[in-house]
């Protein structure tokens, strides 16, 4: 568990919280516990929880996948930019990001805007077995290949400069979710 609660640090940050924060925004690849920790760490602040995946279906009434395969990365991008924008102009709210959220300069920018932005981390292969063990059984766009370990390490390599970005990070591979939502709790100082 790593973390970068040193100001000057977050200071050089784009969008560096000065005051207490509109939002906390979870950003990370897939399967690292945005969702489960949003919620657990939501309850504890009294905010609420919101998952920018779950409106982007209830506002199209398609499921992610579903717009990757008939509009694209560019169509479902379009609309998970307008989401999280959405969400980040809100107050109260622990966001669970889709995990490329973060790589398109517009919703990164509206994300550090006024809110304080935490990632959420695991290992490749904590990735790819959480990934296996998920009982929603969606495929994942983005992971699917004929070997999705290599997959995920290319695709978090090419994300992680721009996921290094946030205020904080917390290493979730050996914490339970509820102990991510409490490190964070402790480490943003935040209170409800």
């Amino acid at each position: 568990m790593s973390a970068h609660p040193d100001t000057h640090e977050a200071a050089s940050r784009p969008g560096a919280r000065r005051t207490r924060p509109r939002n906390v925004v979870l950003v990370g690849f897939s399967y690292t516990g945005k969702s489960t920790v949003a919620r657990l760490l939501a309850r504890r602040l009294g905010w609420r929880a919101v998952d920018t995946d779950r409106e982007i279906q209830r506002r199209t009434g398609s499921t992610p996948q579903e717009i990757f395969s008939s509009e694209g990365e560019a169509g479902f991008r379009a609309i998970e930019r307008q989401v999280v924008a959405d969400f980040c102009r809100g107050q109260r709210q622990v966001i669970a990001t889709g995990g490329g959220a973060p790589i398109d300069p517009d919703s990164r920018a509206v994300m550090f805007d006024g809110n304080i932005v935490v990632l959420l981390d695991a290992s490749p292969e904590a990735i790819l077995r959480r990934y296996r063990q998920s009982v929603s059984g969606e495929p994942r766009p983005m992971l699917e290949s004929n070997d999705p370990l290599a997959r995920i390490r290319s695709l978090k390599a090419s994300r992680d400069p721009t996921y290094r970005l946030a205020h904080l990070v917390v290493e979730t591979e050996l914490l339970t979710p509820l102990e991510s939502a409490e490190l964070i709790y402790r480490l943003a100082g935040i209170r409800g």
